[in-house]
């Protein structure tokens, strides 16, 4: 639901694009899965193209895998300018690479987003729901969902329920009517007491579920999981239908 009263607008995002996309072999052992073309545009093209749309002013795009292709891909894009973090010398997994990207993402909120989170919109901007929907006073983190139900590629068996204030829980029975989508907002302050070193974000979801703190927004429109070289074609398809 939208909040109640003005909070501090995300301004800045970061996108994950260090990850070796071994799914997406042979195709990821000479191009990094964010280049990859779908839809007609790279993966993480998408990501930036949304992340301007919703106003954010720029991007921190961490590379490891691949990274001098990222780099050069990314060299001339003035909207959202971009900053690259290196994770050349390790791979630090999502919750890693965001830590080490802070003094880069400043004092506010921010997005986080997966470089292969690929949506269709059938209602409103999923990225300016999200940060309407953003409220400090009652959330540590805020996720974008996808509806199990209206996913394309995705087998496994969802991730969360949500209530009807939009609170979180992790799945607890064999389904669960929700996916993570690959973005968020949060802030710097949750990374206090995280290790050095990788780990994944699920450890900041786990803490702000525990504190009844970890938020959900629905998608309105299809999400898609492109992780194999074989969902491309029929995601292509979707793609240019629209739908």
């Amino acid at each position: 639901m939208p909040a109640t009263r003005a909070a501090p607008r995300p301004s800045r995002a970061i996108v994950l694009a260090a990850g070796l996309g071994q799914r997406m072999r042979p195709i990821t052992d000479t191009l990094p899965k964010p280049l990859v073309t779908v839809g007609g545009k790279t993966m993480l093209d998408h990501a930036l193209d949304r992340l301007a749309e919703a106003g954010i002013e720029e991007a921190v795009v961490n590379v490891h895998h691949l990274a001098p292709q990222v780099e050069r891909h990314v060299v001339e894009r003035a909207r959202p300018r971009i900053i690259i973090s290196d994770e050349r010398a390790l791979l630090l997994e999502t919750g890693g690479g965001v830590k080490k990207a802070l003094p880069l993402l400043g004092a506010g909120p921010f997005i986080a987003m997966n470089s292969d989170s690929l949506w269709i919109e059938t209602g409103q901007p999923a990225l300016a729901a999200l940060i309407d929907a953003w409220d400090p006073r009652r959330m540590d983190m805020l996720l974008l969902l996808a509806r199990r139900a209206a996913s394309f590629g995705y087998d496994g068996p969802g991730d969360f329920t949500m209530d009807a204030r939009g609170a979180l829980a992790r799945r607890s029975g064999e389904i669960a009517p929700f996916i993570f989508a690959g973005v968020s907002i949060m802030t710097g302050a949750l990374f206090a007491d995280t290790p050095d070193g990788p780990f994944s974000l699920n450890l900041l979801f786990d803490r702000a579920i525990a504190r009844g703190r970890l938020f959900g927004c629905a998608l309105a429109g299809t999400w898609l999981h492109v992780g194999t070289p074989d969902a491309i074609a029929p995601a292509n398809a979707l793609i240019a239908a629209g739908r």
